[in-house]
């Protein structure tokens, strides 16, 4: 059974990176933990996180609840970037 805090960052409500996460983790098990070969993905999570953790900080100092915008939030506001 996953511990509470491991459900979290698989929760896509919460964690906005989980394919991210995932790429990165799959990368690893394909290439023997050979971490030069998975630099790319190490930093599309590296981006990811830093863009939504901006976005929560934007938020916060808006006073903006919920911090994190919801899934569907996050990806209707991606889909407007392009």
């Amino acid at each position: 059974r996953m511990s509470r805090h491991a459900q979290q960052l698989r929760d896509h409500e919460i964690n906005p990176c989980v394919a991210e996460t995932d790429a990165s983790r799959k990368c690893m098990d394909d290439n023997n933990y050979n971490r030069d070969m998975c630099t790319a993905y190490f930093l599309k999570y590296k981006r990811c996180r830093k863009f939504w953790h901006d976005i929560m900080m934007q938020r916060r100092r808006n006073g903006v609840k919920p911090e994190m915008p919801s899934a569907e939030e996050r990806r209707k506001m991606l889909e407007s970037m392009g």
